[in-house]
């Protein structure tokens, strides 16, 4: 599971203020703690995905005591796809050559509201010389 920390904030006026300690930009807020809590996966995807297109380092989530937002297993793909480019030290242009795909179908690959093709992402982080692997776990 990747997911970031959050805080909910009780407000003057009955909501909860939603903040992440590692993405200050992120901004929300729900009537209850539970809508608070499904405003956050969107809000902390709307700003991962702004960092991403804007070419920015995004901060791996740290491992601090507190409540953990999980974002979608689609979402923590591309994420760490994200993470995997950003450390080979190439660019999208190079993966597409790599892939053998036009930049558009790269470029994808990094859009979080895009729902690529497992097939797609694993070919991508062969191409950085990366494997997926992935575990289940009994739920809490």
């Amino acid at each position: 599971m990747l997911g970031y920390r959050i805080e909910l904030i009780p407000d003057d006026n009955d909501t909860f203020l939603v903040a992440c300690p590692q993405l200050p930009m992120v901004a929300t807020f729900g009537e209850t703690k539970e809508e608070a809590r499904a405003h956050a996966v969107d809000a902390i995807e709307t700003v991962l995905a702004s960092m991403i297109d804007d070419g920015e380092d995004i901060p791996a989530p740290d491992s601090a005591d507190g409540e953990i937002i999980a974002l979608p297993l689609l979402t923590a793909l591309k994420l760490n796809l994200y993470w995997a480019l950003r450390s080979s030290g190439i660019t999208r242009a190079e993966l597409s050559r790599r892939l053998g795909w036009n930049r558009e179908s790269v470029d994808r690959l990094f859009r979080l509201d895009h729902r690529s093709r497992l097939e797609q992402i694993e070919a991508a982080f062969s191409a950085l010389g990366r494997a997926v692997e992935i575990e289940v776990h009994q739920a809490a």
